[in-house]
C-alpha cells in the first residue's frame, strides 16, 4: 500500500476490514508516532498495515490525548471516501 491511496482496489482485504471496523466505531488507536490499532478491545494482528493506514491519512487520531493512551480511532475524509463506493455496492 502506498502513502497516497485513492482507490479501494489499492488496499488489501485486511486493510479494508480495518477501515470498516474504524467506521463502525469498533476500533481504538494509540497516541503514538507508530499508532497501534485495537479492534473490539484486542490488538490488531497486522500492526504494520495499521501504521500504513495511519501514515496514508486514512485513519486519524482524535485531537488531544496522552502519548501512549488508547483513544477511539477515526476515519479521515479520505478514508470515508474510500469506503463509500464499497458500502453502496454491498
Amino acid at each position: 500500500m502506498n502513502e497516497t491511496v485513492k482507490d479501494p482496489e489499492d488496499l488489501s482485504c485486511r486493510a479494508l476490514a480495518m477501515l470498516r471496523a474504524v467506521a463502525q466505531g469498533r476500533a481504538e488507536i494509540t497516541i503514538s508516532l507508530e499508532p497501534d490499532l485495537y479492534v473490539d478491545g484486542l490488538p490488531c494482528s497486522d500492526q504494520s498495515t495499521a501504521h500504513r493506514l495511519a501514515h496514508a491519512g486514512l485513519i486519524r487520531l482524535p485531537a488531544g490525548g496522552v502519548p501512549g493512551s488508547r483513544v477511539p480511532a477515526e476515519l479521515s475524509e479520505t478514508g470515508q471516501d474510500l469506503l463509500e463506493p464499497l458500502a453502496s455496492a454491498a
